[in-house]
């Protein structure tokens, strides 16, 4: 089938301007994206007040993380013409979501993931490779875009992202990449932090791997998330996130592979992974994805990747996904393949790739065959 790939959009200019020329050229798809969660909120009992109310809630710690996100988001809903809450709401649609699940008898919706890095060391060509299949609702196929970020004041980005957000994963032109994963502890939601796509975004401002590797690792969250970051260069970390520690897993045979639940024997023996019970499947993605990989140890490229995480073992609880009812009664689905390769500045992108295998490619450099990062 053809599924319509998502739209580039270039930004450049102050907060406030990229905010503003995102929200008009994006309008139609935050619009969707705004009712889409205000209707799954409002399903469980929450009321718009309720939840603008839960949005405002988080601007002290966005403010004091970086006030331009606030100047960012407030452009956005203006060029959206929508409320500035709604736009916090999709930033923060995370944490809103599962702090709405806890003040209801609904059951957890989690967003699931399988992410990738094959390290130079293992790959084909001595390049590194990022990758993911993101595993959300299905409508969302209709709701994302890809941003290019020409930055004054930093690298530029190239960004895939719920419209409206400031970031999801992506790379920059120091050939740092990011991806994350959802997971859940017994520590979530006792105290409210920086949300998750702001920290993503982060790390995409970052001149130097380092200095991302401390937006993630230092930064107090409100819930558990794990976050791969990679640098072209030949360095990628794991970092498995409860909101007030970190753990690390490092690559094994040049690869790392993570799905949604906890790895880190430090961190299992001091936390409860509470995300198995709703995605029993995460205990084999990961597994499934090393072993196809390994099995092509010495030819690991882009085709390896994608291959591998096209793999449909025990479908529809596959790798990748197609629509399906999860433990939430919601439609749910690998929303989109993603496979980048850092030191180009490329992303490649397939909209439900259990349904569609074709990529679109969005290059950060358009104008040039490859960038030295």
């Amino acid at each position: 089938m053809t599924v319509e790939p998502f739209p580039l959009i270039e930004l450049r200019g102050s907060p406030e301007q990229r905010g503003r020329d995102y929200g008009r050229q994006a309008a139609r798809r935050i619009h969707r994206s705004i009712e889409h969660y205000t209707a799954q909120l409002a399903a469980d009992g929450h009321g718009v007040d309720k939840v603008h109310g839960w949005a405002r809630d988080f601007l002290p710690r966005i403010e004091a993380f970086d006030p331009d996100y606030i100047a960012e988001m407030r452009g956005i809903a203006a060029g959206a013409e929508v409320a500035f809450e709604d736009i916090v709401l999709i930033n923060a649609r995370t944490e809103v979501l599962q702090l709405g699940k806890r003040q209801a008898t609904a059951k957890k919706d989690p967003d699931g993931c399988t992410g990738v890095v094959v390290l130079p060391e293992a790959s084909a060509d001595g390049s590194l490779i990022h990758a993911q299949n993101w595993d959300w609702k299905s409508e969302c196929a209709e709701t994302c875009v890809v941003l290019r970020i020409r930055r004054d004041d930093g690298p530029d980005i190239l960004t895939f992202v719920e419209a409206g957000g400031l970031a999801r994963a992506g790379l920059n032109a120091a050939g740092i990449a990011i991806t994350a994963n959802y997971l859940q502890s017994d520590r979530d939601y006792r105290s409210l932090g920086v949300p998750l796509a702001l920290i993503r975004r982060k790390v995409l401002e970052k001149e130097f791997v380092a200095q991302a590797f401390q937006s993630v690792y230092a930064t107090v969250k409100s819930a558990s998330n794990n976050v791969i970051v990679s640098q072209a260069g030949g360095i990628a970390i794991n970092f498995e996130c409860a909101p007030d520690e970190t753990f690390q897993v490092h690559a094994t045979n040049g690869l790392i592979v993570h799905a949604n639940h906890f790895i880190s024997p430090v961190a299992l023996s001091k936390l409860k992974d509470a995300g198995v019970a709703t995605t029993p499947d995460s205990l084999y993605r990961d597994m499934r994805v090393r072993q196809l990989l390994e099995a092509r140890k010495g030819g690991l490229d882009v085709q390896a990747v994608k291959d591998a995480l096209f793999d449909d073992y025990q479908s529809p609880w596959a790798v990748c996904r197609p629509p399906r009812l999860n433990s939430a009664g919601n439609l749910s689905a690998t929303v989109a393949m993603l496979v980048m390769q850092p030191a180009r500045g490329v992303l490649e992108v397939a909209p439900l790739p259990a349904l569609n295998r074709h990529f679109t490619r969005y290059e950060l450099f358009p104008n040039a065959e490859a960038k030295a990062a």
